[in-house]
């Protein structure tokens, strides 16, 4: 008997493509972290969760988006905080990835399908060291997080009243900022931190290191212990992930201020402006931590950051949206298109013409899906300005987790939409494409082609 059902699920896993198997594994994760989240041991006495709030709280934490219906430090109690922790751990660092690392822990081999996994959940182009790779983001990872969490507990024990709680909020501001989760523990995010620059300093460099990539944290590991001789030797995915990422920050930054300087930072000193302008833009990587209230910002402001979000953070990281390297080839595309090149090039490199191609279909079906979750969300969400709906949609779908408020209020369709999104977010868009494709066909035949007239 169990062997037959064994080969039915072999041969049922087998019609999959790996995107599918990807897709199963999150729903499954999202499955097992709901029933763990609505577990009565793990909430504060007299919290009841709905099945909608539990569902978007998981989703949530698995797609590491840190929008909530409800508010994690009233309704968890401390084993709550660690069972979080754990699930946004799954959700920042791939559940394949973390999954392998347990599968090698217990001596188990990787074969070629699991490895498969792996390489499209990390958006790899090869089989060649998957392993190897899978042992260094963790460790990469830990270390960090465990750096991250020293640093805020110690320093946390100046705003709370025990020794224990600073190091609870300290490793779970660390756990949550490395994997930009946007949850908190402290009920106001990092609002009472917003006169300290230094908690908001390491809360950044903790968000950045989450959500520039995988792959460029390893170069880097590798540069500074000498593996690697110089920045030329970098990867053109490295250099152009990491430009793309810091000019985004800087050009944000720059623009949040510049938009609301007669609004939301008159009166504050250059300081405050400064600070406040860099960690929203910084945040909108994937962040969803917040220093302010973001609905006192200005409408141009908010659409600047609704961009960003869009955005998103970097490939094969913690983050969603369309992802730093789709917008980075699109505009260069643009760019060499409205120069008279035939090819896009730099770093003395030329962009393979299938990426220029995936990038656009990435942007117009981003566009496409969130497009159509603002029109729903404004028909059954009416009580809600356009404005705020937009902001809540493209916060959804890059898996930021910033919100004007309105997420605790959204009725059960709402809810729904964003939880499309959030989980939409996380997948990638590939993921969700190739959900109903299955693997696909080469034509056999060409039709005649014929010039069409464009633009």
């Amino acid at each position: 008997m169990l062997h037959t059902l064994k080969q039915r699920f072999n041969k049922f896993f087998d019609r999959l493509t790996p995107f599918q198997v990807i897709v199963l594994f999150y729903i499954s994760a999202v499955v097992i972290s709901s029933i763990l989240i609505s577990l009565p041991f793990l909430h504060r006495e007299g919290i009841h969760l709905s099945f909608i709030d539990t569902l978007f709280t998981a989703v949530s934490a698995v797609s590491v988006t840190g929008l909530s219906v409800v508010s994690t430090a009233d309704t968890f109690n401390t084993p709550g905080y660690f069972v979080l922790m754990f699930i946004l751990q799954f959700g920042g660092i791939g559940v394949m990835t973390l999954g392998t690392f347990i599968w090698l822990m217990l001596g188990k081999k990787i074969g070629l399908k699991r490895r498969e996994l792996i390489k499209t959940d990390q958006n790899r182009s090869t089989f060649a060291g998957m392993v190897k790779l899978i042992r260094q983001i963790l460790g990469i990872i830990i270390i960090i997080e465990a750096i991250g969490a020293l640093i805020l507990g110690i320093y946390f024990t100046q705003y709370f009243p025990t020794f224990n709680e600073a190091f609870v909020q300290g490793m779970f501001a660390s756990v949550s900022a490395t994997t930009n989760a946007g949850f908190d523990i402290t009920g106001t995010s990092l609002v009472m931190f917003e006169n300290d620059y230094f908690v908001q300093f390491i809360n950044m460099l903790l968000l950045t290191l989450g959500a520039i990539g995988f792959p460029v944290l390893i170069e880097v590991k590798d540069y500074l212990t000498h593996k690697q001789k110089n920045f030329i030797n970098f990867s053109l995915f490295a250099k152009l992930t990491s430009i793309t990422f810091g000019a985004l920050v800087i050009i944000g930054t720059i623009l949040i201020y510049l938009l609301d300087r007669n609004h939301f930072f008159q009166g504050k000193s250059w300081h405050e402006a400064f600070f406040f302008s860099l960690f929203q833009s910084v945040t909108t990587r994937n962040g969803g931590l917040a220093t302010m209230d973001v609905s006192e910002f200005t409408t141009p402001t908010l659409l600047v950051i609704c961009l960003l979000m869009f955005i998103g953070a970097s490939p094969s990281s913690v983050g969603g949206g369309i992802r730093t390297t789709t917008f980075a080839i699109s505009l260069l595309s643009i760019i060499a298109y409205a120069r008279g090149k035939s090819n896009v090039r730099i770093f003395r490199r030329e962009i393979d013409p299938d990426d220029i191609f995936r990038s656009f279909i990435v942007i117009n079906t981003a566009i496409a899906i969130t497009g159509l979750a603002v029109v729903l969300l404004n028909f059954f969400e009416p009580q809600f300005t356009l404005m705020e709906i937009m902001f809540e949609a493209c916060s959804a779908f890059g898996t930021t987790g910033l919100s004007m408020g309105i997420t605790p209020d959204l009725h059960l369709a709402g809810k729904v939409i964003i939880i499309c999104l959030m989980f939409i977010g996380r997948i990638g868009i590939f993921s969700f494409l190739f959900i109903i494709r299955g693997r696909g066909t080469k034509d056999r035949y060409h039709y005649p082609k014929e010039p069409m007239i464009i633009g």
